[in-house]
């Protein structure tokens, strides 16, 4: 049985989360601010974080920066007002692995929180190109997937959340391929993945943002989707 930490201060649409997912065999444990939140992930770390992001006391934003600073493994999927994907996108910049628009059905919110908890239980399987080494290149970086870090030749380090190591990841495995979006989706969200690749575009943007100079590495390609040049 999962646990998952519903953080929402609307009462209404918290009861139907919590109704939904226990339907579904999860454990649900619910906060009604992010300070809340932040206390019962102190006290218990659970399977997967469900989180609004305008909340009282600390907003989702708050609450999904200070829980990164430490945990950068944790599935964080945010919930967001349909009107409202810009102020999710901020949150994928902060280190959430998706978000999900209100008002969201049923079908849906299961089958994305099903592909997050299956990625994070697969995570500690995946191995890095070379498998007997800690590190592992991409251009002139050098990716520590130990640390959640990426280097730069002059030894400055951006940080890294686990959907960014996951793509450094499966571009270094695929040098020169073409990768389509619903093949990256199906491999870093997990198989039926419903959302919009607008949550994939984000991270990639975000990533290239670290990689400075070596940004030009991910290709697009248009209509289809990425590329890792190395040439």
């Amino acid at each position: 049985m999962s646990c998952v930490l519903v953080a929402e201060d609307d009462p209404a649409i918290r009861e139907g989360l919590v109704a939904t997912l226990e339907s579904d065999g999860h454990e649900v444990r619910t906060a009604r601010d992010g300070a809340e939140a932040l206390a019962l992930y102190a006290e218990r770390r659970p399977d997967l974080l469900l989180l609004d992001i305008m909340m009282p006391k600390k907003s989702g934003y708050e609450v999904c920066t200070e829980i990164r600073r430490t945990d950068a493994s944790l599935p964080i999927l945010f919930l967001t007002a349909k009107a409202g994907e810009e102020d999710a996108v901020l949150g994928l910049g902060l280190g959430a692995d998706d978000y999900i628009a209100k008002p969201f059905g049923v079908r849906e919110l299961l089958a994305r929180v099903a592909a997050a908890l299956r990625r994070a239980a697969a995570a500690p399987l995946q191995k890095a190109p070379d498998s007997g080494a800690d590190t592992f290149p991409f251009g002139t970086r050098t990716v520590d997937p130990r640390r959640y870090v990426l280097r730069a030749p002059d030894g400055a380090e951006e940080s890294l959340t686990e959907r960014e190591l996951g793509l450094l990841r499966f571009f270094a495995a695929h040098p020169g391929e073409v990768l389509t979006r619903d093949r990256l989706l199906d491999e870093l969200w997990g198989m039926r993945y419903l959302g919009t690749t607008r949550t994939l575009d984000q991270h990639i943007a975000q990533l290239r943002r670290k990689l400075g100079p070596d940004a030009a590495r991910i290709e697009t390609v248009h209509g289809v989707g990425y590329r890792y040049a190395v040439g």
